[in-house]
């Protein structure tokens, strides 16, 4: 473990308050992993509602097959002042998404289902995701997109090491951003950010950011 400095405050001297303090966290840390079961399960509700509508409907068969796009990228990852904060982790993240077909149309734009991962190429941590993605594109070629959904990682949980990141649990939440230019019909190139956390549900929440370009193509 690296080592942690304890925040400043009083000593106790008092067994009985010794041991309210340690009943009180006791009790913080249960709320918080309530809430963080609570908010993870909002995520993973909004992702598979997402799959819901990618589903196509017996009676009703989509126009489009399966797939609606695909898209690969080159990331920063980690990337120090952003909505993180700082930096530990090192390398390049490799992008990889897949977006489906059934969609539903909600405020102009189009909410579908994104599935992707983002691979490091330095060993550090990767990541798996499932978005709910909103995307609304302009007639003259230009898009914007954010989403939410959950992420699952190989990275570390607790903090370990100096140059790795203390992510607090293995399901994150996942919030992607994107601003793009479709040209040719089918092609587009993008500015990509994505943020993965536990929203301060668990005892450590480093978070991580990435950000970059990527490159889609749809079917």
């Amino acid at each position: 473990m690296i080592p942690r400095s304890a925040p400043p405050g009083q000593g106790r001297t008092n067994g009985s308050r010794r041991r309210g303090d340690a009943l009180s966290s006791d009790a913080g840390r249960q709320w918080r992993r309530a809430l963080h079961r609570l908010a993870l399960s909002c995520a993973a509700a909004l992702a598979c509602l997402g799959w819901t509508a990618a589903q196509p409907a017996a009676a009703d068969p989509p126009s489009e097959g399966l797939l609606h796009e695909a898209k690969i990228g080159l990331l920063h990852h980690d990337t120090g002042g952003l909505w993180s904060g700082f930096r530990r982790e090192d390398g390049l993240d490799i992008s990889l998404e897949l977006q489906f077909s059934r969609h539903w149309e909600v405020l102009g734009g189009r909410l579908r289902p994104a599935l992707g991962a983002t691979i490091n190429t330095a060993g550090d941590t990767s990541k798996a995701y499932l978005d709910a993605r909103w995307q609304y594109d302009f007639e003259a070629g230009p898009f914007v997109a954010f989403g939410l959904g959950a992420a699952v990682h190989n990275g570390d949980l607790a903090p370990r090491s100096a140059d790795r990141k203390a992510l607090g649990s293995r399901v994150l939440f996942h919030i992607p951003l994107e601003i793009g230019f479709r040209f040719a019909g089918r092609h587009s190139v993008s500015a990509y950010f994505d943020h993965v956390s536990n929203g301060f549900l668990a005892d450590f929440n480093e978070g991580q950011d990435t950000i970059g370009v990527r490159y889609g193509i749809r079917f």
